[in-house]
Order: C-alpha cells, then sequence, then structure tokens
C-alpha cells in the first residue's frame, strides 16, 4: 500500500475509531481512502499495513513476526538489526526520520500504561503481547532515538529435543536428570542468549508430577510440561509511579503458597536474599537463572547482588553454601548454544567457590568426585 494511503488511514484511525481499531473498521477506511480501486488482495496488504502502522509494531511488525526472531534493535531512523539466534544482522527496513521512531516508541509505551516524553526519557516495560520494549529519547540518547525490542516466546522444549539439537554434549543429559531428580538446587548461568530459560524450563519438566512449581519471573518464559505450576508474575508501575511489584515482593508471597519448588526465572536484584533465605528453609529443588561470564563468577555475582540488598558479605557466602548446591553454564559459540560446565558449590574458608565438576571440552575437573557423590552418579 503507497505510504500516502497509509498516513491518510492512520490520520482517521486515530481521529474517528477510539481504541484499538478491529480489521473490519480498518479495512471500511482502506476502501473508502482508496476510492474502492483496490482489489480483494491489495485490500488484505492495506489492512495489514495499516493496523501494524496504528496498533502493531510499525515497519517492524514483520520482522517481529518471523519465526526465530528474539531482538530487534533500533538506533535511529536508518540503523535497524533483528536477531534471528545467529547473531545481529542488518534488517531491509527504514523509518522516514526519527520522529517516526520516536512515535512508535511512544505509542508501545502507552500501550503498556507507561509514560515517554522529555520528562521520562526511557522506559522498559512488557507490551500486552508479551514483547518486552525498552526505549531511549534524545538527547540521553546521543545516536537517535533507540528501540530495544526482545521476543519472549515460553520455553517448551524437552531436554530429548535440546540434546538432539547438541544443547547437551557428552553425560550433560544424564547428569542434569540426576540433578533434578536428587532435587540439589542449582542455578543456570550463562550470559543473554545463551538459552538459560530454554534448558530451566525443560528441567523443571522432569520434576516429580506430584510436586508444586511455584515460578517467579517478569514474563511468562517459562513453560515446563508439568502438571502442577503456579505463575507469579511482576507488575511495573502505573503512569502515576505507583503499584510495581517486584520479583522480591514474589518470592516471598510464593512462600506462602506451599511450594515443592520455587524457581525464579532470573535472579538480577534484592531478591537473592528471599531466595537464599527460602533455600535455606526446607525447600529443596529451587532454581533459576543468573547472568555471569563464567561459573567461577557465580560467588561474585551473588556477593554483588546481596551486599547491595542489605546482606553481609559472609552472609551472602554462608547463605549460598548452605543453598546452593551445583550451577549449570552454558555458552553460545560457533556450534550454537550448549551446556560447557556443571560447577560444584563448596565452601573454600568463610567464602564458597564454583569448581568445575564436569566440563564439555574435558578440561579439568577438581570437583568430579563431589559431583559425583552428589548426584549419585558413577
Amino acid at each position: 500500500m503507497a505510504e500516502p494511503l497509509v498516513e491518510r488511514v492512520r490520520h482517521r484511525l486515530a481521529g474517528a475509531v477510539p481504541g484499538v481499531p478491529s480489521q473490519a473498521e480498518v479495512a471500511a477506511l482502506v476502501r473508502q481512502e482508496s476510492g474502492g480501486l483496490l482489489g480483494d488482495g491489495d485490500v488484505l496488504s492495506a489492512v495489514r499495513a495499516a493496523v501494524d502502522e496504528f496498533a502493531g509494531a510499525g515497519v517492524l511488525e514483520p520482522l517481529l513476526r518471523r519465526p526465530g526472531t528474539t531482538d530487534v534493535l533500533v538506533v535511529g531512523p536508518a540503523a535497524v538489526w533483528v536477531d534471528r539466534g545467529a547473531g545481529l544482522e542488518r534488517a531491509d527496513v527504514e523509518f522516514p526520520d526519527d520522529d517516526a521512531v520516536r512515535r512508535l516508541a511512544v505509542r508501545l509505551a502507552a500501550s503498556a500504561g507507561r509514560r515517554l516524553d522529555d520528562a521520562a526519557p526511557w522506559v522498559d516495560v512488557g507490551l500486552p503481547d508479551g514483547t518486552r520494549l525498552h526505549a531511549v529519547l534524545p538527547p540521553v540518547s546521543g545516536s537517535g532515538t533507540c528501540l530495544s525490542l526482545r521476543v519472549l516466546r515460553r520455553a517448551r522444549l524437552g531436554l530429548a529435543e535440546l540434546a538432539a539439537a547438541g544443547a547437551l554434549p557428552g553425560r550433560s543429559a544424564e547428569l542434569l536428570t540426576a540433578l533434578v531428580r536428587r532435587r540439589a538446587a542449582f542455578l543456570v548461568t550463562g550470559g543473554t542468549g545463551t538459552g538459560k530459560t530454554t534448558l530451566l524450563s525443560a528441567l523443571l519438566g522432569l520434576a516429580d508430577p506430584g510436586e508444586r512449581l511455584l515460578l517467579c519471573e517478569d514474563a511468562a518464559e517459562l513453560d515446563p510440561a508439568h502438571p502442577h505450576v503456579v505463575r507469579l508474575l511482576t507488575r511495573p508501575p502505573n503512569v502515576e509511579g505507583v503499584g510495581a511489584v517486584g520479583l522480591r515482593d514474589l518470592v516471598r508471597q510464593a512462600l506462602r503458597m506451599r511450594p515443592d519448588r520455587l524457581v525464579v526465572g532470573e535472579v538480577r536484584g534484592a531478591e537473592v536474599v528471599d531466595l537464599l533465605a527460602a533455600l535455606n528453609t526446607g525447600h529443596d529443588g529451587g532454581c533459576g537463572t543468573l547472568h555471569v561470564n563464567r561459573a567461577a563468577d557465580v560467588p561474585a555475582r551473588l556477593e554483588a547482588l546481596g551486599t547491595a540488598a542489605g546482606l553481609g558479605r559472609a552472609a551472602v557466602h554462608s547463605q549460598a553454601a548452605a543453598a546452593l548446591s551445583v550451577v549449570v553454564h552454558l555458552r553460545r559459540g560457533p556450534a550454537g548454544r550448549r551446556v560447557v560446565e556443571l560447577g560444584v558449590v563448596r565452601r573454600t574458608g568463610d567464602l564458597v567457590e564454583v569448581a568445575a565438576g564436569w566440563r564439555a571440552d574435558g578440561g579439568p575437573v577438581p570437583a568430579a568426585g563431589e559431583l559425583a557423590d552428589l548426584l549419585g552418579a558413577a
């Protein structure tokens, strides 16, 4: 559909149709503005373009709809990037100018009940369709209006499917199965996009069907194949800046809901204090994900999060030593996303460390015996 027609329909929708328009309303306006000269196929194409422009992500909508898309990134009007699981690539999409990017960012933020303007020049919020939006406006952004859209798809791959895809090399599938069956507390770690959530979801599907799983997440990504799942989701503040519900709130509520396993989708703040405390009060088999570059960096990361939340360094290490047993570390490389290490959490004096108990590359495994004892593996 020609750009002037899109613009005319967009203006009429904005002025005449309250709320999100239906496709029938859009189709009627398209036919009126085109003078009835478009065929059915052209009308359908025009309707999709107009709905995307008014209620979707505009020119970015086709990128978001493509199978495999995980991220769409915009750096000003002329630089749009997309990640389909193999790294960033330049998309053949542009905006007319930075004002168009800003209008899209403001509209998407408003659809989630958040403001984005000169007084509040950035926003981080989940959109109604589950996509995660982060936007920054100039002059805070020196590169024009910047958008980051993360497509959150519920992870429903099983362990067998991950193994078939090469994500579980060597004995890792056997060890991970034993980890869940033994109800050891663990963290799945790695960088962004390494498949932490996908693996955690698959592992939770191995839990005993009689167990009650309490999931605390920012967005509904975990989707374990399990009959008894209770999901708690965070909530951002409203336009007045009140009403926020954070992960720490969810963890505290979950503890009052008789969990057999307490799961935190991503440990990244003060909720680490409540999670460690919970795992030290009889809640075996708890787990979560954590962003770190190496398994050995987990104690330092926990220490940083715990001390920022008011817990002393010695207390963080003591709680971690008593609460956590194993770290499952993933990495993304040319061969794809895969488990590269299983580390054992153990004390060294007053502190804790993560020592390798199994490695995909066959490197040194000083804690191999401890891991075998923990999981009952030979």
